[in-house]
């Protein structure tokens, strides 16, 4: 839990996005929930039921409390359990950068929406982690040579607007938003990344 800071303010950042939107949301699902960091921002006012899915068992084992009544449900982003057309609102916070399988996970989010769904996410995109990336690089440069990747890309923004559209989507709005964390040094960046990756 002492690294739970930037999944707290990302789920509250996805909760204040679903309370822009002015409508009540019978049935939602959040997809790759961990310990439950959207669900802990929402009232039973905005939404009457909730489902949480994840594939780490402990995570669902250790939610959060909420208002709202939950189901938890063990499965993989990428295989969905529900019917098509079942929820009005779909939301992950800082889960789809794990999946195998982006295309097909955005796949099964949509087939389990209805047709007037939302759909809202947050993942690391691009330039998450650049100054890591350029320091490892620049010091493996110097000592080998050459360099080998040692942090595992991320999705950019305009081919994540593509993949939404593949998968079915449309009236799309893709958006950054960027959060700064500063570490004293990379061992300490490396220590919490432990949690994210």
């Amino acid at each position: 839990m002492k690294f739970d800071y930037l999944k707290e303010e990302v789920g509250s950042r996805i909760a204040d996005r679903v309370y822009d939107i002015a409508r009540k949301f019978s049935l939602a699902l959040d997809v790759g929930c961990g310990r439950g960091y959207i669900a802990q921002h929402l009232n039973k006012e905005t939404v009457g039921k909730f489902f949480q899915v994840d594939i780490a068992e402990n995570a669902l084992k250790n939610t959060l409390e909420m208002e709202i009544p939950t189901v938890s449900v063990l499965a993989d982003e990428e295989f969905l359990p529900f019917r098509e057309n079942t929820f009005d609102l779909v939301v992950s916070s800082l889960s789809l950068h794990w999946v195998n399988d982006l295309p097909r996970a955005l796949e099964q989010i949509h087939y389990v929406l209805k047709p007037d769904g939302v759909f809202i996410g947050a993942m690391f995109g691009g330039d998450t982690l650049y100054e890591l990336r350029c320091s490892l690089q620049l010091a493996e440069t110097e000592r080998e040579g050459g360099f080998s990747p040692h942090v595992s890309p991320f999705t950019a923004v305009n081919d994540l607007g593509h993949l939404l559209g593949r998968a079915g989507f449309n009236t799309l709005t893709v958006d950054t938003d960027e959060i700064q964390v500063n570490y004293p040094g990379m061992f300490e960046l490396m220590e919490d990344l432990q949690v994210y990756f």
